[in-house]
């Protein structure tokens, strides 16, 4: 099946609520570093079923609040992708009266490597998008997502895509069935930009800069997820930033190992870390793999979910 798309506008009384989902990559290939700073990335995205709930409603400022798990870790100012997606839709459609208060109840992992903040950041803009009704068109939400961030416009999306340029040029891939994962969370977080740098560094001990290749799709990635085939992706996933966050937080490789030796199919760090997810092959697999991870004292919990779900999508009151 194709990323479904999101579900109908239902606002509640004068708030909106979106529901949006929590990432993981299947495949993160990363390129050398480019003259700008970033990196050229071929990363296949697989939208699962973790959630932020993002509710809006207006207010004489614009204003944050957040609930839930490591809700403390959530800035309140302009650096939240929530605050900034508010603030660049209402400048683009000249709301005048752009006021707002935003209310995310957090289950995603914050810094954990599943794109807790894109997700927030997407789904304020659909949100805004419906409390305003300036009606912009997918291809200007997605423009602005682009803006705000390179997984932001996956989290809009959901489903599967691949990810080109930084990320955020996608394109839908065909997904059969659902893929059941476990992801094993970690103490604290670890910071995207560091885990590049590191990954640049190890890559740099290693040779030349020009001895990285060009990203690409892998095609047996692809192929797995079209087929549904669980076993056949486990063999196929890589990440090409794992070892940076493994030489920055060597405990991560204990949490691979316990969640291996209890029978998922593969794991991997899941992004930039520090969250590792874990394929099972099935819903049963799965439950058995996150007991055990809970148990090994290499985590602080473990979570199932499975994918692929759609993208940020407005709830009806």
């Amino acid at each position: 099946m194709t990323a479904p798309e999101p579900a109908a506008v239902r606002a509640g009384g004068e708030g909106v609520t979106v529901r949006v989902p929590a990432k993981v990559n299947v495949q993160l290939a990363v390129g050398p570093p480019r003259p700008d700073g970033f990196h050229d990335l071929a990363n296949v995205f697989l939208a699962v079923g973790l959630y932020d709930e993002i509710t809006v409603r207006p207010a004489e400022s614009l204003r944050i609040t957040v609930s839930g798990p490591d809700a403390a870790l959530v800035p309140l100012d302009s650096g939240n992708l929530a605050a900034r997606a508010a603030t660049l839709l209402g400048k683009r459609y000249e709301v005048a009266d752009r006021g707002v208060h935003i209310h995310i109840a957090k289950d995603i992992p914050v810094a954990g490597g599943m794109a807790g903040g894109s997700a927030d950041g997407a789904g304020a803009l659909l949100a805004c998008d419906a409390l305003w009704g300036t009606g912009a068109s997918r291809a200007e939400l997605l423009e602005i997502c682009a803006e705000l961030g390179s997984d932001v416009p996956f989290s809009l999306v959901g489903g599967a895509a691949l990810g080109v340029g930084r990320g955020e040029r996608l394109t839908p891939l065909e997904v059969d069935g659902t893929f059941h994962w476990v992801f094993a969370l970690a103490d604290g977080g670890l910071s995207t930009p560091a885990v590049y740098r590191e990954c640049d560094r190890l890559r740099a001990e290693g040779g030349p800069a020009e001895a990285v290749p060009e990203p690409q799709a892998a095609p047996a990635v692809l192929e797995a997820l079209r087929t549904g085939d669980a076993a056949a992706l486990a063999a196929a996933v890589t990440n090409d930033l794992q070892p940076a966050a493994v030489s920055l937080r060597p405990s991560l490789a204990d949490t691979l190992r316990a969640g291996t030796e209890a029978g998922a199919l593969a794991g991997l760090v899941s992004g930039s870390g520090p969250t590792c997810a874990f394929l099972a092959e099935d819903a049963s697999a799965a439950e058995k793999v996150a007991r055990a991870l809970r148990d090994s004292g290499t985590c602080r919990s473990a979570r199932v979910a499975a994918g692929p779900v759609p993208g940020a999508t407005l709830l009806t009151a």
